[in-house]
């Protein structure tokens, strides 16, 4: 396993990510993952699966200080009291007193940042999280939330994937010690049918999702979170550590980045025009 560490966090490079699956999915694939040696699980409030998290935590049968677990306050709980009620109500479905890593999940222009960070913080201080950061914040925001925080941010989750260029989020976040971490780092399998990913896979004896996957954990303070209902994907994407990236390799990847690489519309959240 490969770790990576920002602000103090020690994070597990590759984590299992249960964004919109259903929580009958999300229990038995959560526990598989643990099973197929993940250590990092992601989820939040408004993937409504937070008790089948929790359930396929248990199932998976890993101590719980060998785990790192995090989930995303959603953007309607973001004033001071309702931010910490919230974080209480995760932590009872999730069946667990703490989580490793609490995130904003979007950015909310409807309450002020400098409260909702402080009340991030207070959960922090509560000991219902170890460490806080921030999710699809753009750059002016993550200089903004580190300003308002007196704990530190450990990372922003964003969208990041061979086709979508975020070197300004990156080179933002190491500025303040901060790991990016990548959702739908696979572009919701678009990494399988593009050529170049393919080739590089062929050398190593790898596909295109873990050629991807190597690609972005080769990236200093990069986390990447892959998802699937499919057991066998699920294996094939933790076996990303027992080959390398040449330097070449490397940048014809990051030739893959197009100006409409984006892969996920964010005009269902507030402020959707901020996201990273």
């Amino acid at each position: 396993m490969q770790y990576v560490n920002a602000n103090g966090a020690t994070i597990p490079a590759l984590g299992f990510d249960t964004f919109e699956l259903a929580p009958a999915d999300a229990e038995a694939m959560v526990a598989h993952a643990l099973g197929a040696g993940y250590r990092h699980i992601d989820t939040a409030q408004m993937y409504n699966n937070e008790e089948a998290v929790g359930r396929g935590l248990k199932a998976g049968g890993v101590e719980r200080g060998d785990l790192f677990l995090t989930t995303k306050v959603w953007t309607d709980r973001f004033n001071d009291g309702d931010l910490q009620a919230s974080v209480r109500e995760s932590l009872a479905r999730l069946d667990t007193d703490y989580v490793d890593l609490l995130l904003l999940h979007w950015p909310n222009p409807d309450v002020a940042l400098d409260e909702t960070i402080a009340a991030l913080n207070d959960v922090r201080a509560q000991g219902l999280a170890r460490h806080i950061g921030v999710s699809n914040f753009t750059t002016p925001l993550i200089d903004a939330a580190v300003t308002h925080s007196s704990a530190p941010l450990v990372t922003d989750q964003v969208e990041y994937h061979p086709f979508l260029d975020q070197r300004p989020v990156l080179d933002r976040l190491a500025h303040h010690g901060m790991a990016l971490t990548a959702y739908c780092p696979l572009a919701q399998g678009r990494v399988f049918r593009e050529p170049t990913l393919e080739r590089i896979g062929r050398a190593h004896g790898k596909n295109g999702g873990q050629v991807a996957l190597r690609w972005l954990l080769q990236h200093d303070d990069v986390v990447a979170i892959p998802r699937s209902t499919r057991p066998a994907h699920i294996e094939n994407n933790f076996e990303v550590f027992d080959f390398e990236l040449t330097e070449e390799q490397m940048r014809e990847i990051a030739g893959l980045h197009t100006a409409d690489g984006r892969i996920i519309d964010p005009s269902f959240a507030p402020d959707w025009d901020t996201a990273a």
